[in-house]
């Protein structure tokens, strides 16, 4: 199929302004490989230090073979369902190395946390800048240079992104990243919502909340909605980081383990010791980040990657703009609908076809690049197939289904739920902004009205409670960016916002904040930039004013006369408050050097000079 004319488009400006950064980027890269096993190179108590507490096998291929040594970066914690599998990873992962010939070390851990668990308390302002943390921790892992190649275990928001970032710098080792798997289905994602909007209308008891948050999230895996986590794992095979089709099978399970000794195996033959190098740095390119994108929108992922992604590319030198992503989702249609955009989760989008379905029809319609380097090997067509588990017990692929099995999750490029993609770059005299098109309803896409102007979710939760907030309005919560705050996902504003859009009023939220994948119904322009720590246009935003937002046209706009605005004096909030801590007085560097969201959030925004 002939390539879509402006994927085409963006690919090429996205390699002509990414030119020279990306040039020096793979020379960096090439003068850090080398043919031979790093680690010999180094000295003899150097050397020693590395091996010292192995098992006689593999103290002896370290000391004197030139077999491939695998470093093994984990996520792991007992806290989190999400990276509680991941403990039994390493030994199955070393048995798997040596029996190919090889070894395999833990390298190092990183922190995973959860926003889960955080949402609407103090730790999350720490979540965004756990990304940067994360990748300096790998780096860190991995910076004893004894390694021929590397196997990352993450799965969650922040932890993915990190750990890209990171892999990248050390882009002359072949990667590939193990997901742990979501959990099985219980109680459905929609069925909780209504609770907790039952809970915030204090229809039901703390008690009869608890019981049904527990029966939605009761084992190990990942949650089972469409938020970030999972939007990592989409984005790990359109990018051909994962092997094929093990995205989204279940954690714990014989497939889910014999695909991750299926990524050992493969990882080994990966490495510069042999005849089938495949560096990362060579593997990420261009058209990579272009699929990764196109997965995004056609699935209606998480807003979250608007800044990851950004970068995450930065990383490989390559220069990604928010007009990316909208030029590319007004070509890409939305073809996925998983809680919170839809009835079904990822369990069932994955029994519908999952992403072997998804990839064929989006190579078909030329909505990607097929001619990319994989972990699986050259092109993504490999990606069009399912994994099974043979009678060996071990991974195999086979041809995927040629339809959905499930046209309420899973569509076809030729009968899609919107023929836009699932986000909108919004842009006016406000800034720039996101919003998740595909959790709103057409009718809601566009909203004028006053608004009503809070400092913080505790704030917009009080006005709710005191009944202040039941008529049209729009929310604008400022103050919530990543120099204020760390810009933590305002969760806590979802339950009471569409509470008073159930009740017939209409309602829109705008922020410097984030609200990611996990947001609700309510049309929301999110990641507003500049932010109001800055004196951004937000910050001149009073009570009553009028804004209009249609992301129809990608709209954003202040009502107030020209010549008055450009007269309003940005309003200043004391931060101090948000300083100390729950750790975040050990943050304050990062609140003082992070760029802004569509810069990627980042602390290492050098890496674009």
């Amino acid at each position: 199929m002939k390539m879509n004319s402006r994927v085409a488009e963006v690919t090429d400006r996205i390699v002509e302004r990414s030119k020279e950064t990306r040039r020096r980027y793979l020379e960096a890269m090439a003068a850090a490989a080398s043919v031979t096993p790093r680690r010999q190179g180094l000295g003899c108590a150097n050397r020693v230090h590395g091996f010292a507490a192995c098992d006689a096998h593999d103290k002896d291929v370290l000391r004197n073979g030139d077999a491939g040594c695998v470093a093994i970066v984990t996520a792991y914690n007992d806290m989190l369902s999400a990276h509680q599998p991941y403990e039994r990873f390493p030994e199955l992962i070393r048995a798997t190395a040596r029996a190919a010939g090889g070894v395999a070390q833990v390298a190092g851990g990183v922190p995973a946390m959860c926003d889960g668990i955080t949402q609407g308390e103090t730790g999350m302002e720490l979540s965004l800048f756990s990304r940067d943390v994360i990748a300096m921790s790998t780096a860190v892992a991995l910076s004893h240079q004894t390694f021929d190649a590397a196997l990352y275990l993450g799965i969650c928001d922040k932890i993915v992104p990190g750990m890209v970032i990171a892999a990248l710098s050390f882009g002359h080792l072949p990667a590939v990243f193990i997901p742990s798997g979501p959990m099985t289905s219980g109680l459905s994602n929609d069925a909780r919502k209504h609770l907790r909007l039952k809970y915030a209308e204090g229809l039901i008891s703390s008690a009869e909340l608890m019981d049904g948050e527990a029966k939605s999230y009761h084992g190990a895996g990942t949650c089972t909605f469409y938020g970030t986590a999972n939007t990592n794992q989409m984005m790990m095979e359109m990018m051909g980081l994962h092997l094929p089709g093990s995205s989204f099978v279940n954690a714990n399970t014989p497939l889910r383990d014999a695909l991750t000794r299926a990524a050992v195996r493969r990882v080994l033959t990966m490495t510069a010791l042999g005849k089938e190098y495949v560096p990362l740095a060579q593997l990420m390119d261009e058209k990579v980040f272009v699929n990764g994108i196109v997965g995004l929108l056609a699935t209606g992922g998480s807003t979250n990657h608007t800044i990851h992604m950004v970068a995450m590319a930065a990383a490989a030198g390559i220069k990604l703009e928010w007009r990316d992503f909208a030029d590319l989702a007004s070509v890409v249609p939305l073809m996925v609908r998983m809680y919170p955009n839809g009835k079904g989760d990822v369990n069932d989008f994955h029994a519908a076809g999952g992403m072997g379905f998804l990839i064929s029809e989006l190579l078909d319609a030329g909505l990607m690049h097929e001619d990319v380097m994989t972990v699986a090997g050259p092109g993504m067509q490999r990606y069009t197939e399912v994994a099974f588990l043979n009678p060996a017990g071990e991974a195999s692929w086979r041809i995927g289904g040629s339809r959905s099995e499930d046209e309420k999750i899973l569509r076809p490029v030729s009968d899609p739920f919107d023929t836009h993609g699932g986000l909108q770059v919004m842009g006016g005299n406000l800034g720039k902004a996101i919003v998740k098109t595909s959790a709103i309803v057409m009718e809601r896409q566009t909203i004028e009205g006053e608004v009503r102007v809070f400092h913080s979710q505790e704030a917009v939760q009080a006005a709710f409670h005191a009944g202040e907030l039941q008529r049209d309005v729009i929310v604008v919560v400022r103050f919530q960016g990543p120099k204020a705050n760390g810009m933590p996902e305002l969760h806590k504003l979802v339950p009471p916002l569409q509470t008073v859009q159930n009740h017939g009023f209409k309602v829109a939220l705008v922020t410097d904040g984030r609200l990611s994948g996990a947001s609700g119904e309510v049309l929301s322009a999110i990641h507003l930039t500049p932010e109001a720590a800055e004196g951004g246009p937000i910050a001149k935003l009073r009570d009553g004013d009028r804004v209009r937002i249609d992301s129809h046209t990608g709209e954003l706009m202040a009502l107030v006369d020209a010549a008055e605005w450009e007269a309003r004096v940005p309003v200043r909030a004391d931060l101090s408050g948000l300083q100390y801590g729950v750790g975040r007085e050990l943050f304050s560097m990062f609140r003082k050097t992070v760029s802004a969201p569509d810069q990627g959030g980042t602390i290492f925004s050098e890496l674009l000079r």
